[in-house]
């Protein structure tokens, strides 16, 4: 476990926003099915464009864990706009790097986050 930062065990032992949101506003889903990991992401966005609640289920391995909690919580807050900027390698900086072979953890992670926003987008013309 020592190729993982501390951020990356904190956010692996103390996940953030786990959970879904019943009547999201966008709903995006990312797999890999080389290494098996699965995301699906949930954001409530309010009157004014913001990200007002971001959760997740993550089927997958510690650094997937740790890539989800960290993007719920990168997005949260922010303009639609602001979040779609998040990028894989913005998640990656954020948990203080991690090993070579997660580094798809963090593309599943901004990739589903997008999904999840593209989504809202498309369900208010936006798009």
């Amino acid at each position: 476990m020592a190729q993982y930062s501390d951020t990356v065990m904190e956010h692996f032992t103390n996940p953030r926003n786990v959970g879904e949101i019943e009547d999201a506003d966008g709903v995006g889903e990312v797999g890999n099915p080389v290494c098996g990991d699965m995301m699906t992401f949930y954001v409530k966005v309010d009157d004014e464009g913001r990200v007002e609640d971001v959760k997740y289920k993550t089927f997958g391995c510690g650094a997937a864990i740790a890539v989800s909690s960290m993007v719920s919580e990168m997005a949260k807050g922010k303009t639609v706009e602001e979040a779609l900027k998040i990028s894989r390698d913005d998640v990656a900086e954020e948990l203080g790097g991690l090993p070579k072979q997660k580094m798809h953890c963090s593309n599943l992670g901004a990739d589903a986050l997008h999904l999840a926003l593209e989504d809202y987008l498309n369900k208010k013309g936006k798009s």
